[in-house]
């Protein structure tokens, strides 16, 4: 079993209650209950050889821990907010902090003095470089490609304290001959927690001088007010725009505008795990527009988006995708189809920085040309996912884990050792329920696995094919962990198992991390009432056996004789 403070997406320290088998919302009474349960199997005394007396000293020792944390009401809130790193920072437990409120507002206060070093390092540069090409002339004459047009911006945002934000901004454009440029500065200044005010001033071809305030006005709604002056004509723009929550993951927006852009606009996004969207429509005295957007999350590295608009200004679709290459650069290509003709937009993205490169292929709406500009991007892309990407992803992916498999070597060893011991300490109590659930055909566990699944299954096929070739991490333990005995442990009388919701499962006792930085699931095959079940759970989600849904469609006869 490990020990760490926040695990990689961010989640709250949990391993306490993984380490005595209890759900986060676990009462006083059941964490003395769960800590009697444990104390019957790794007390000392329990043990007879001096080799099971120091295994159990060990572990009785991190129950001993859990317990006195998690049994105290002001270490427990601590520990819930803010993990081990709350306990170890030199948090106050004086009797004043007595609510989960003043606790937070004491944890806040000691790291207030670090985080105000660190605002002058958060300073934030964005940038974006267009280049726009033609390829009209070279489809019909074969001409050489043609520059039309170039643009560039740049932003600079840096914090200047806790509650105020400058950002400066620039842009230059080219295009036929023309070009132009402005210089923006913008100043925000949060004046409380639910109201800030933000003045934008930008000089060059638009002069212009506005000012927002925004305040929220309840838990799911927000109001803006806006007013701008422009230097080149005088005239000035009243903005009001009102934001909700329509639900938990739709929000709807109305704004008014008075001035030299009078219209409303009505506005709606949703934004879900697969598929978000957004659409947009707008009235005005001289203006009407309609726009949509729809987004589809194929995977966590890639989507698909379809865009659309119809208005005063023309009729325009544009459907594409992007793909994330890494962590910090994504690449994206969308096929522009509309009244002014068609167009690729090819876009990288690295870090605050993008280039994008328009090409227009024709000026008008050619079907013959708007048909190739569909065809041709999705069918290169089709074969270089399949014959380099992918491959190359694959064999990237694999180098990494082995690298990070190499660095945590050591740690990983001394993590496997202890769960060995904690397991020994387990085997004779799940021995005894393994067996008396066969009798009854209750609930045996065949097989757990705890960490990489992938690696694991790919492991079993080389030995179901006999492979000979030698592997390159032949030299490293498995990124995953057989964890059987400490899942037979975990049976209840009833013959029921339940891992709790939000709970790290390398915490549990018999376990440990056995590929950290990476993904890692449960997979336990297990026998009840004469069939065979199977399922594979996240390494932070809620696990119930049995249950029918994971059933497989064949007879467990051969299995149970193993028991016997």
């Amino acid at each position: 079993m490990e020990t760490s403070e926040r695990d990689q997406d961010g989640r709250p320290d949990r391993e306490l209650y993984a380490l005595l088998h209890l759900s986060p919302e676990a009462s006083d009474d059941d964490v003395k209950r769960a800590y009697r349960q444990w104390v019957q199997v790794y007390h000392p005394d329990k043990h007879q050889t001096p080799q099971m007396q120091d295994i159990a000293t060990q572990n009785f020792r991190k129950i001993r821990e859990a317990y006195e944390i998690l049994s105290d009401e002001r270490k427990r809130q601590i520990y819930d907010l803010y993990g081990m790193e709350g306990l170890t920072s030199g948090l106050e437990l004086g009797p004043k902090l007595k609510t989960r409120e003043e606790v937070r507002a004491e944890f806040e206060r000691l790291q207030q003095r670090q985080e105000e070093r660190k605002l002058a390092a958060h300073v934030h540069h964005r940038g974006s470089m267009a280049m726009n090409l033609s390829l009209v002339q070279f489809l019909k004459t074969y001409d050489a490609p043609r520059i039309t047009g170039m643009a560039m911006t740049t932003q600079v945002q840096a914090q200047l304290s806790k509650r105020d934000t400058l950002v400066l901004g620039g842009n230059m454009a080219l295009r036929k001959g023309l070009g132009g440029g402005s210089v923006t500065m913008v100043l925000s200044r949060q004046l409380s927690p639910i109201s800030s005010v933000e003045v934008l001033a930008m000089i060059g071809l638009r002069s212009v001088l506005s000012v927002h305030t925004s305040r929220q006005l309840s838990a799911h709604s927000t109001g803006t007010l806006g007013l701008s002056f422009s230097f080149r004509d005088g005239s000035l723009t009243l903005s009001n725009t009102w934001s909700r929550q329509l639900s938990e993951d739709t929000t709807g927006n109305i704004q008014l505008v008075i001035g030299a852009d009078t219209g409303v606009s009505i506005g709606w996004q949703k934004h879900g795990k697969k598929n978000s969207g957004s659409a947009d429509v707008k009235i005005g005295p001289t203006t009407f527009g309609v726009s949509g957007q729809y987004i589809r999350q194929f995977s966590s590295k890639s989507q698909g988006r379809v865009t659309g608009k119809l208005g005063s200004t023309g009729v325009e679709i544009e459907l594409g995708g992007e793909r994330k290459l890494s962590e910090h650069s994504s690449a994206a290509m969308f096929c522009v189809l509309g009244l002014q003709g068609v167009s690729w937009k090819i876009r990288f993205t690295r870090g605050g920085q993008k280039f994008i490169i328009p090409i227009t292929l024709c000026t008008t709406l050619n079907p013959f040309i708007a048909t190739g500009a569909l065809i041709i991007p999705s069918s290169i892309y089709a074969i270089l996912k399949t014959f380099i990407f992918k491959p190359y992803n694959l064999r990237r992916n694999r180098r990494k884990s082995l690298e990070l498999r190499r660095t945590t070597y050591a740690q990983v060893m001394e993590a496997r050792a202890s769960s060995e011991k904690a397991q020994l300490l387990l085997k004779n109590v799940a021995e005894r329920k393994k067996q008396k659930q066969a009798k009854r055909q209750g609930l045996v566990i065949l097989s757990a696995t705890y960490g990489d699944i992938k690696a694991y299954e790919r492991g079993l096929k080389r030995v179901d094919e006999d492979a000979s070739n030698e592997d390159d991490d032949a030299d490293l333990p498995p990124p995953y962990l057989d964890v059987t005995i400490p899942i037979q442990f975990l049976v209840d009388d009833f013959g029921q198992l339940r891992l709790h919701d939000g709970v790290k499962k390398a915490g549990l006792m018999g376990f440990c991390d056995p590929c950290p930085g990476e993904a890692k699931q449960l997979k336990v095959a297990y026998s009840y009432l004469g069939h065979q079940y199977e399922v594979v759970v996240g390494d932070y989600d809620e696990m119930r056996i049995p249950q029918e849904t994971h059933r497989l469609q064949r007879s467990v006869s051969e299995n149970l004789d193993q028991v016997d």
